[in-house]
């Protein structure tokens, strides 16, 4: 499938009407969405005949492309019942098949390296301090070939330092800075639309050997 063929796809997809800003709630576009799951596939191999989850999965615009894209398997996690409720429609919509789960994130108990490949638009952490690299950690826990993941441009440095030193990744490397529209949702947004500059990042997780962690 073409990029733009993807991209088109996605921006079908409905998006949230009532964000919850405690979950900082911002919609993934189809441009930044096609492009990340695009490279994830074209460049490295990650989604075609993979399982794939996608972390905090809103109204499930990532989850959707791994499966536009060939994934074998798509879980889509979310601690957001509206969210899933939004996101099984857009599926079947496009006649595609996701599992939806609801649950924390930190809550998981999954064990071991048991999906594939790990996608996601974390929070970035202002509402909730380091939310964003919760997330990290259970996906490199959980990942056994690779993250992708969108995290602000200004925490460059401290993310890659925290991803190699603190959460088991052996490498990570920023594939491309893209811009992020963050249209007008909350009512403390003072303008129409911001946009932040964030990091499309790969993380590759250490191997577990088999053994649970």
């Amino acid at each position: 499938m073409k990029l733009k063929q993807l991209e088109s796809l996605l921006g079908d997809l409905q998006q949230f009407s009532n964000p919850k800003v405690e979950l900082e709630q911002y919609p993934t576009g189809p441009h930044i969405a096609s492009r990340l799951l695009y490279t994830a596939e074209n460049s490295f191999d990650d989604i075609s005949n993979k399982v794939v989850a996608d972390f905090g999965c809103g109204c499930g615009t990532l989850g959707a492309a791994a499966v536009l894209l060939g994934a074998e398997q798509v879980i889509g996690i979310d601690i957001d019942s509206q969210s899933l409720e939004k996101a099984s429609m857009n599926a079947e919509d496009l006649e595609l098949d996701i599992d939806f789960v609801q649950c924390d994130i930190g809550n998981l108990g999954w064990r071991g390296q048991i999906v594939d490949t790990v996608v996601m638009n974390p929070p970035f952490g202002t509402r909730k301090k380091g939310v964003d690299m919760d997330f990290l950690f259970v996906a490199l826990k959980v990942a056994s070939r690779a993250v992708y993941s969108l995290h602000k441009t200004s925490t460059r440095d401290y993310i890659k330092r925290a991803a190699l030193r603190d959460l088991n990744a052996s490498s990570a490397e920023v594939l491309c800075e893209l811009r992020f529209d963050v249209p007008q949702l909350y009512k403390f947004h003072k303008k129409k639309e911001v946009d932040i500059a964030v990091d499309l990042w790969r993380f590759v997780p250490k191997r577990s050997h088999g053994k649970d962690g």
